[in-house]
């Protein structure tokens, strides 16, 4: 029968005492995925260490645990150092934990009738008895066999949508938003798109989180595509005929856009930068801008006939 081992359950995830809930989780999927059984059919040494990594996740990842693992914890390492120099290990919480037969005190051992997922040490700190050799009972601190609190239920999330022109989603605005009679004023960042969820933590009733649902309304100049934008450019037949500077409206403002002689109806001009802003992020998109040539309707007499010559003399080739 083997004595109670001590088990590091940071080195057992890899991390340092130091570190965060997020950097315990992370260390514990990474390694879960590796060591899962279903991977390793057959390893006993995987299946071995896949409960090893369950069971120092089953502590590190409980704030309760964790800190009652730390806490006694400390006092295993003075217990032990004491054992070693030959003093026994009497007086703290493990108290009964030093060598066979020295000074009277009484080795306890832990044992288990099968293959248990959690480990001696694991049920010495956290299981409702320790039980000893026969004929001897064992007992734990009373800091060892009370189990931490459970910690009070999160209060619920809730979620709201927020409806949003195209020109407030390139600028940034705020909204007022109401859940369950409470009104709350949120801003939304430059480039939010249909589907953005911004998180408020702690602002919903009762202290509950809220998730904020981004809607922009469809826009009757553009069209988006992530952080580009399309729009049409009506254009005069003299204007595509014989080129022009036209004044381009983007939800930046006016630009001037040069257009060649002879532009074709469809003919896409790009303006870089001219897009939307990139959500949290530095840059913007960019503007597309498709030529739509307009035909005049009204034709005079002279107009017809100043037409005709001018067709004669541009000889343009069937394009069918």
């Amino acid at each position: 029968m083997a004595g109670m081992e001590y088990k590091d359950y940071y080195a057992v995830l890899g991390v340092p005492r130091t570190a965060s809930q997020a950097d315990v989780k992370k260390a514990f999927r990474k390694l879960a995925r590796q060591h899962h059984p279903d991977a390793k059919p057959g390893d006993t040494a995987a299946e071995r260490r896949f409960k090893e990594i369950n069971e120092a996740n089953e502590v590190l990842s409980d704030l309760a645990k964790r800190k009652q693992y730390d806490e006694l914890g400390a006092n295993w390492e003075t217990t032990r150092r004491a054992r070693e120099a030959g003093a026994g290990g009497a007086g703290g919480p493990f108290a009964g934990f030093g060598g066979a037969g020295g000074g009277g005190n009484v080795r306890y051992e832990f044992h288990t009738g099968h293959d248990g997922d959690f480990s001696d040490f694991f049920r010495a700190f956290f299981g409702d008895e320790a039980p000893g050799p026969a004929g001897v009972t064992g007992t734990r601190t009373s800091s060892a066999r009370t189990r931490a609190p459970a910690p009070p239920a999160r209060p619920p999330t809730h979620e709201a949508t927020a409806e949003i022109t195209l020109p407030e989603a390139f600028h940034g605005t705020t909204r007022l938003v109401e859940v369950e009679g409470k009104r709350l004023e949120i801003t939304i960042p430059p480039g939010a798109d249909t589907g953005t969820r911004l998180k408020l933590s702690r602002r919903g009733p009762g202290g509950g989180d809220l998730i904020v649902v981004v809607k922009v309304l469809p826009d009757p100049t553009f069209t988006r595509r992530g952080a580009d934008l399309e729009r049409e450019l009506p254009l005069t037949l003299e204007e595509a005929l014989l080129g022009a500077q036209v004044k381009v409206e983007t939800l930046k403002g006016r630009v001037l856009l040069t257009i060649p002689k002879g532009t074709q109806p469809g003919r896409t001009f790009r303006l870089s930068g001219q897009g939307m802003p990139r959500f949290r992020a530095s840059g913007h998109g960019d503007l597309y801008v498709k030529a739509r040539v307009v035909i005049p309707t009204a034709f005079p007499d002279e107009a017809t006939d100043a037409a005709r010559t001018f067709f004669d003399l541009t000889r343009q080739p069937d394009p069918r």
